[in-house]
């Protein structure tokens, strides 16, 4: 109701106050009506009439309120005037509307209103209009408010909700964070220079330099030189040395393709969501097919082969995550234009002052009339053209933003409480477009599609990290004597690996060739399989780990370094890994950020798939990868790589049951056993069969 009258008023006198009446609570729905509870922990409020009685002009009784009410006070018993002035005990100074779509019933009349675009300010009001109605639960009452400041209030909140719902509605490619940390073993962490197991670290390399003086003095013994045969130093530096690096520096500036694309998209000439990641796809398969061929090709050495092949995946991994994050955004990008010309498309139209009563903005279900106008003047025609110019289609949305989209689209005359609501949506999907298209970069020079350029496009591809972002963290400086010292580092166990393949990997690799060339059948070469597997353990073991150092410690922190990366989280604490899933996300922390946000999730929300059949893809994406690896290793396919990887998913099932579940020490050696025999098992296999 907008008005009481005076019969329906109740008579108010000054000392007619409830001082310590509890506070009604609760939230106004989108109708103006709310359910109350008492509040007893924000305070008092006081009613100019107390509830259950009826003034009386010459009552003067200020005990009258402490009579009737208490901190234990029974609404139910009470006999309800439904008509009442709430009021404020003590005045809340007029503020801003929330943001929120429901507001408190005793704070919200008080609030100060005020609309942008319109001069008319209203008064702040003391009191609110209200009617309080009795509900057939105990405690529970209704609040209808028939205030014009009211039904103002709850229509900007539902504005505003409707914003955040179309914000919500819009899928997004989930984020990786990136920190300032050091890797575990790096002299820089804190952590490890004070470790208890530091003269553990010490002992490992006293135990290297012991078994290079140990094989030099043999080589010494049988050869007359410390350095032995040399196979695998010929084998890496024999021929096309030069041809390599050539190779390796045509597969990086290759990748510059899809920066290329990138550009053409922004321009408009194609869109990703269309043909962009067709495109995209096609030249990534085309490019590792390339890569794959031309090794196979120049029939080149494994060690030149799966040097070409692993960093040709690197880039691969590169360069999808930065075409698919930076298609992401170019449809963002494309959208926030689109809305900018239906916003000025809104401020060039005039309010009609006959037009229907305003409808609010979030109601869903609008007249579908809005969207087909009978008339087709010249005026619509100019807006369907300007729509197509735009590039982005509104009406296949379902969401609050299409709602404001057909309504100007029509062609049909708004007031001017529904052109500010209308402007108030779009405004707000706006600002989450450029919040998003920013991403994390900490200034507008870095946020789409400012990123687009080709010094952005180096350094990206620079960073030891395969998911693409914005901005990272970065230190300020570069230390040249950590740069020296990892350099150092990685050649040094280099030539400790080279030293541990000639002495004790390549003899019974040898072996192996020459069963095969010799015509022994097959039974003959698997009783030798035992032998040859027991030889290798220990090496190929020793060889994994050194590996594992050198990329992961090494040569990452020396990239890390130049480029002041400083997320250095490059691996976890796999060695005290209790199952297969653990080690999988711990040993390789780059590779496993990249399937984690461009294969499992991605999955899961292009394809719906649950969370289960999502890892299953990645662990099945990630066995073909290992297998394409070994088939070009060992030119020949013959899936053990593959059927092993793929048996690590029942094991992690198996890790989550009650008879592993919990039980660290098990766990832990379960893993180690694998990672002991498991390498050395597969290479036996693919030599012997």
């Amino acid at each position: 109701m907008e008005e009481l009258s005076q019969a329906q008023r109740p008579s108010l006198h000054a000392n007619d106050t409830l001082d310590r009446a509890p506070r009604l609570a609760g939230q106004i729905s989108r109708d103006g009506i709310a359910n109350l509870d008492i509040d007893k922990a924000n305070g008092n409020i006081s009613l100019d009439v107390p509830i259950g009685t009826t003034p009386d002009a010459g009552s003067s009784n200020p005990s009258a309120a402490e009579s009737i009410v208490s901190d234990d006070e029974d609404y139910d018993t009470m006999k309800i005037d439904p008509d009442v002035l709430v009021r404020a005990a003590k005045g809340i100074p007029g503020r801003q509307a929330s943001a929120s779509s429901s507001s408190s019933a005793s704070a919200a009349g008080d609030e100060k209103q005020q609309q942008n675009g319109d001069a008319r300010k209203t008064e702040k009001s003391s009191s609110l209009q209200v009617r309080l109605e009795k509900t057939g639960r105990r405690g529970r009452y209704k609040l209808t408010a028939d205030d014009p400041q009211i039904r103002d209030i709850i229509r900007r909140g539902l504005e505003r909700e409707a914003a955040l719902d179309s914000r919500k509605q819009r899928s997004r490619l989930r984020d990786i964070i990136f920190t300032r940390q050091f890797t575990t073993f790096d002299r820089q962490n804190p952590a490890t220079a004070d470790s208890p197991f530091f003269g553990f670290f010490t002992l490992f390399w006293l135990c290297l330099i012991g078994m290079l003086v140990r094989v030099a003095m043999y080589n010494w013994k049988m050869y007359g030189s410390v350095v032995g045969k040399q196979d695998m130093v010929k084998m890496m530096f024999d021929r096309d040395v030069l041809v390599l690096g050539l190779t390796d520096g045509a597969l990086c500036g290759a990748t510059a393709v899809g920066l290329g694309l990138q550009k053409l998209i922004l321009k408009g000439y194609l869109d990703w969501n269309r043909s962009g990641w067709i495109i995209q796809n096609i030249w990534q398969a085309v490019y590792l097919a390339a890569a794959i061929g031309f090794t196979q090709y120049r029939e080149w050495p494994w060690t030149h082969t799966i040097f070409v092949v692993l960093h040709s995946m690197v880039f691969l991994m590169k360069q999808h995550s930065y075409a698919f994050y930076n298609g992401y955004l170019s449809s963002l990008f494309k959208r926030r234009n689109a809305l900018e010309e239906k916003l000025d498309q809104l401020e060039d139209m005039e309010p009609d002052s006959a037009a229907s009563p305003p409808v609010s903005p979030t109601l869903r279900k609008q007249d579908t009339s809005m969207t087909t106008s009978s008339s087709v003047d010249q005026k619509t025609n100019d807006v369907h053209r300007r729509r197509r110019s735009s590039g982005h289609h509104f009406f296949s949305e379902k969401s609050e933003v299409a709602s404001v989209a057909a309504a100007l689209e029509s062609g049909r005359s708004l007031d001017l409480n529904q052109m500010h609501a209308f402007k108030e949506i779009i405004k707000a999907e706006i600002d989450s477009l450029s919040e998003e298209l920013k991403g994390k970069a900490t200034s507008e020079a870095n946020a789409y599609p400012k990123n687009l350029t080709l010094s952005n496009f180096a350094d990206w591809t620079c960073l030891p990290t395969l998911v693409y972002e914005l901005e990272y963290p970065r230190q300020d400086k570069i230390n040249w004597w950590y740069v020296v010292e990892k350099t150092a580092a990685t050649f040094g166990c280099i030539g400790v690996m080279m030293v541990i393949s000639q002495a004790y990997l390549y003899p019974p690799m040898a072996e192996t060739v020459r069963m095969k060339e010799a015509g022994v059948t097959i039974h003959q070469r698997m009783e030798e399989f035992p032998w040859i597997l027991g030889d290798m353990l220990f090496p190929l073991l020793l060889e994994q780990l050194l590996t594992w150092y050198v990329i992961w410690e090494c040569v990452l922190n020396v990239l890390a370094e130049l480029t002041c990366f400083a997320d250095r989280g490059f691996y976890g604490a796999w060695w005290n890994s209790v199952s297969w899933d653990e080690y999988a996300r711990d040993w390789n922390r780059p590779v496993h950020n990249f399937l984690l946000r461009h294969v499992y999730r991605s999955s899961i929300s292009a394809f719906h798939v649950s969370k289960g059949t999502a890892t299953f893809i990645t662990f099945f994406i990630s066995a073909c990868v290992h297998e394409l690896v070994m088939a070009c290793l060992f030119r020949k396919v013959r899936g053990y790589l593959f059927t092993m990887q793929l048996l690590q998913v029942p094991l992690v099932s198996l890790s989550r049951t009650k008879l592993l579940k919990g039980r660290v020490i098990l766990g832990n050696v379960i893993f180690w056993i694998g990672l002991f025999v498991g390498p050395s098992f597969l290479t036996s296999l693919y030599l012997i069969l």
